[in-house]
């Protein structure tokens, strides 16, 4: 009798599970995407988590947590001012200050790039107009072969000029790359805008497959040159280098680039020759520098980086070199930064 009773209990007590069995899946039949998500977590989770627990996880932790491939390509690269560099999208690391060697030759060339990097300089820039990368190279050299620099210490960034050298971009860079005669080139540029400029970009491109050019980038483009220029091109520039100083400020085009992941750097940083002495006349610099303790080309560099410019000024003037290096000691303050921005007036001191 005991066992014709406990029979029927257990018989009870089955189809009274199996009926709540069939209204829960019912009740989820309504929603078959939840059902599907909660199945699938089922599988994974412990088998004493009950659905309820692991329902909302709908996205994946690594979803959530990693940026897409596109996020990161548009990722703003962001100074670090104790390093004293940036990442550049290509993922080398370029010093956010150096030396521009525009009209700088021979002898003066080399005892200006080895002073340089003599005071902690660790970028250079030059370019195929300059006519001088072969002074630039040998400095560089003479600088390792003395012990004050090894070559993965230096970054030197050289340039392809429109015309001839954008016709025939293979023979043009390889030109530069030998004329520098320091292994492989840190970053390569287009000079200018040319009806050529898209194959010679190209075949940067490929240079860097090779690897002796290491980052690829384009110098004096602006918006509406950017906007036609990139979607034509594999490899996003890791910089832009265009004219950028107190008088004429590209507040407009600097954060376009650095919105699209791209590195800015600013040529004539303290205005070019023939219009420094001006610049450093401002009443407003003037003041600045004044209270901190600073020179006028110290007080518009420190501007420039804090806008995220990376200044290359130029000197052969060591003790104005050495100035020029010595950046970090100060900062300015948002109030500072906005009057220097106040004294823009879209005045380009050279014609490109």
């Amino acid at each position: 009798m005991r066992k014709r009773f406990s029979l029927g209990v257990i018989l009870l007590l089955a189809f009274i599970l199996a009926a709540c069995g069939q209204d829960a899946t019912e009740e989820n039949g309504t929603n078959g995407s939840v059902e599907m998500i909660q199945a699938a977590v089922i599988e994974t989770a412990p088998s004493d988590e009950s659905p309820e627990s692991v329902e909302e996880p709908a996205v994946s932790d690594k979803e959530e947590s990693e940026p897409s491939a596109e996020e990161e390509i548009i990722m703003k690269a962001e100074f670090d001012f104790e390093t004293r560099t940036v990442t550049l999208n290509s993922g080398y690391e370029i010093p956010i200050n150096g030396l521009g060697t525009y009209s700088l030759h021979g002898e003066e060339c080399i005892s200006s790039v080895k002073s340089a990097l003599s005071n902690g300089v660790r970028l250079i820039d030059t370019a195929s107009a300059y006519g001088n990368e072969e002074e630039v190279g040998q400095a560089v050299r003479e600088a390792i072969d003395e012990g004050i620099i090894r070559r993965g210490d230096v970054f030197v960034t050289t340039k392809i000029y429109p015309g001839d050298e954008m016709k025939n971009p293979a023979q043009s860079i390889q030109a530069c790359i030998d004329r520098l005669d320091i292994g492989y080139v840190d970053l390569m540029l287009l000079h200018h805008p040319d009806p050529n400029d898209l194959e010679a970009y190209k075949v940067m491109e490929q240079f860097v497959k090779e690897g002796k050019i290491r980052s690829i980038g384009l110098s004096n483009w602006y918006v509406e040159e950017l906007t036609e220029f990139l979607p034509q091109v594999e490899t996003v520039p890791a910089l832009i280098q265009n004219e950028i100083h107190p008088y004429y400020q590209e507040n407009e085009v600097i954060p376009y680039i650095q919105d699209l992941g791209i590195v800015v750097q600013g040529w004539y940083p303290l205005g070019g020759r023939g219009h420094t002495a001006e610049l450093f006349g401002d009443p407003v610099i003037t003041e600045i520098a004044e209270k901190h303790g600073a020179s006028c080309a110290q007080v518009i560099l420190r501007w420039n980086l804090q806008k995220g410019v990376v200044v290359i000024p130029g000197s052969s003037n060591p003790d104005h070199i050495r100035e020029n290096t010595e950046l970090y000691h100060f900062s300015l303050t948002e109030d500072e930064m906005e009057r220097i921005n106040a004294l823009d007036r879209g005045e380009k001191h050279d014609w490109y």
